[in-house]
């Protein structure tokens, strides 16, 4: 028979029906059940939590609210001397209450890991909480009347340690690069084959020039580009009040130059065309821009940055990376 069954309450189930039917079972509290996690240890540990945590998140922006799923880890240091374990269930209770029902902030999330040190006194000194979630972002075309959302993946990353709170904020941008070699092997490869076309001392018809430029002779080889990945992570200013996530995605993809893009019609892939022949950049360029833009940034007050070119012409990847100070 398929399905649940419901068990008869008097039916014999290999448990004792004392255990089943104690009317003060449910009355009990925390404290009058078992411990073992409060025996003291002389080892501590440096983090102890909980991870893959699935809650939704608030994000509250200019352009409006969101709520989104997030991953959540939620950990705390555990000092020597002093239990074999934490409390795994205050901080869960605590992100129930705190994280799932109010909008995200720096201040919120320093008041989640209060509230996780409070309920761990004696026991913990430093706290951490990662969010990990994807924020969507609706793009204009780049020259088209349409439009269409592009997806973002985030981690938030906050501690709290000495009573210094720091938030650090990592996200990904997907963007195209055009290789500088290539593109000076294939200019010269069109020179040629265009001086070959139009010899010296006769006469250049300029329509028959535009001709010859306009079809498959013009670019006899397409410079070999990808698409490419920047993972970058901005620790906020101490004084953030709000979570500046659009603002940080628009910077990067301004620095690059080159966002890949969700609506695209022929008049839009010529425009990337353009925008691609206008920044061909290494991966050396590419982290260069972004690390001018961070360094102008003005809420961040440190960063890392790693870019990679998922080359099309070889079989690995480019990569570069830069950092600043970290506040």
């Amino acid at each position: 028979m398929g399905g649940l069954q419901r068990i008869h309450p008097h039916r014999r189930t290999g448990m004792s029906t004392d255990l089943i039917h104690d009317p003060s079972a449910s009355a009990r509290s925390d404290e009058a059940l078992p411990d073992v996690a409060v025996a003291r240890v002389a080892d501590g540990l440096d983090w102890v939590g909980m991870d893959a945590i699935d809650l939704p998140l608030r994000i509250a922006e200019s352009e409006g609210e969101w709520r989104l799923p997030a991953r959540v880890r939620a950990e705390v240091n555990l000092l020597g001397d002093a239990a074999r374990g934490i409390h795994m269930s205050r901080l869960y209770v605590a992100l129930d209450a705190i994280l799932a029902c109010k909008p995200l902030s720096p201040a919120l999330l320093e008041s989640l890991l209060r509230d996780f040190l409070a309920s761990h006194a004696g026991l913990s000194s430093r706290a951490r909480v990662r969010i990990a979630f994807e924020h969507f972002l609706r793009r204009p075309a780049l020259a088209s009347a349409h439009g269409g959302w592009r997806r973002y993946p985030i981690a938030l990353t906050a501690t709290l340690a000495h009573d210094r709170f720091a938030l650090d904020v990592a996200f990904d941008i997907a963007y195209s690069s055009t290789c500088p070699a290539s593109t000076a092997l294939a200019r010269q490869l069109v020179a040629e084959d265009f001086a070959r076309a139009f010899p010296p001392h006769a006469p250049l018809d300029r329509d028959a020039a535009l001709q010859w430029l306009a079809g498959e002779h013009g670019m006899r080889a397409t410079p070999h580009s990808q698409r490419s990945t920047a993972s970058i992570e901005v620790r906020l200013a101490p004084d953030a009040i709000d979570l500046p996530l659009t603002r940080l995605i628009d910077g990067a993809e301004s620095a690059l130059g080159t966002p890949v893009q969700a609506a695209v019609k022929r008049i839009d892939e010529q425009a990337f065309a353009r925008a691609n022949g206008e920044n061909p950049m290494f991966c050396e360029d590419a982290a260069r821009r972004l690390r001018t833009w961070l360094e102008r940034e003005p809420r961040a007050r440190g960063f890392h940055l790693r870019v990679a070119h998922h080359e099309s012409l070889h079989a690995h990847d480019a990569v570069a990376e830069a950092h600043g100070p970290r506040g």
